[in-house]
């Protein structure tokens, strides 16, 4: 946890030179380049994964060429972005939120995704209290389920400290690490999004103590947002207003067929990892994911204040980050 406190000046600082970087790349792009879409192998990012498999964005008019490019972690997909070496991307919230505030206000949200779909699952103990001394984890420190976590924990009088300890231990763990811990007892519980989730319960015998969604106002918190750049908008903007057409179009299938949309999305996911869920994990994942076009704003802006009371962030201003005119031009353009 020291380490990361000592990077993250040095992040930031990269940031701030990807920014620079930014405007250079982009200068340098001929009207004929590829518009580049970014995703990740995740069933969050449901509608990314059809519409790449099936070649949504690509067949929909007005996108022009695409290059669809793959990232595991929000990080390395936002550094591309801020360099200019990515035009779009799905993301999560925290990540949009977080290159937004340290890498100039260059980032914009221009339309959600996937709202929900983040639990607590833990193996033996019954209420909050009982959590103290006990060793939790998270996807990444900072990401969006660890300040979820460790807000929660704080509202409820348990203190965590970003060396490790405090009132309860978290540990940042990738997914699939989580899982082999809790398999194995070296952790209560995680705080975890689908469908690991629904792995920790059916593969571990784990028991959701917290389904994220009941904290939020409405049930509902942006967990994937459709992100690009003010210059893009700038420089490729009736390009962008096409891809959110296609966007648009899978995230209404998704809520007009909610389970022929889980079985194209599983078999995207099966065809890029080697490894489709089960059925009925898939179908426990799936029904804890909103397919909404909402980012949510007023969430967005309570996150960010979450993550400045755990002191992740020094400025929880996110003024300017969500603009949906993009989307409103999409959604004009498919009603003609």
């Amino acid at each position: 946890m020291r380490v990361f406190r000592t990077l993250l000046p040095v992040v930031v600082a990269g940031l701030a030179v990807l920014g620079a970087g930014c405007k250079r790349e982009s200068a340098a792009r001929g009207p004929d380049a590829p518009l580049r879409l970014g995703f990740f192998p995740n069933i969050t990012h449901a509608q990314a994964l059809v519409g790449n498999a099936e070649g949504t964005f690509a067949s929909q008019p007005g996108v022009g060429r695409l290059e669809v490019m793959q990232f595991n972690a929000g990080p390395a997909a936002m550094e591309a972005l801020v360099a200019g070496s990515l035009d779009v991307s799905y993301v999560g919230s925290g990540p949009a939120i977080n290159t937004f505030l340290k890498a100039g206000r260059e980032l914009r949200v221009i339309a959600g995704a996937v709202n929900n779909g983040a639990v607590l699952v833990v193996r033996t103990v019954k209420t909050p209290a009982e959590l103290k001394g006990k060793k939790l984890a998270s996807p990444q420190l900072g990401n969006t389920q660890d300040i979820a976590l460790r807000y929660w924990l704080k509202q409820r009088g348990l203190t965590t400290r970003l060396d490790g300890t405090g009132d309860v231990q978290i540990f940042p763990l990738s997914n699939p690490d989580i899982l082999g811990q809790f398999l194995r007892g070296g952790i209560e519980g995680a705080w975890v999004p689908e469908p690991w989730g629904a792995r920790l319960v059916a593969e571990g015998k784990g028991r959701i103590l917290v389904n994220e969604k009941d904290l939020w106002p409405g049930g509902r918190f942006p967990t994937t947002v459709l992100v690009t750049t003010r210059q893009v908008m700038e420089t490729q903007r009736p390009r962008v207003v096409a891809l959110l057409r296609a966007h648009l179009r899978l995230t209404e299938r998704w809520q007009e067929d909610p389970a022929g949309f889980t079985t194209a999305a599983n078999a995207a996911f099966g065809r890029l990892t080697s490894k489709p869920l089960p059925a009925g994990i898939l179908q426990q994942a799936f029904s804890r994911l909103e397919p909404s076009l909402d980012p949510v704003p007023r969430a967005l802006a309570t996150a960010a204040e979450h993550a400045k009371t755990l002191g992740f962030i020094t400025d929880a201003n996110i003024d300017g980050l969500v603009d949906l005119s993009l989307l409103d031009e999409a959604r004009a353009g498919v009603a003609k």
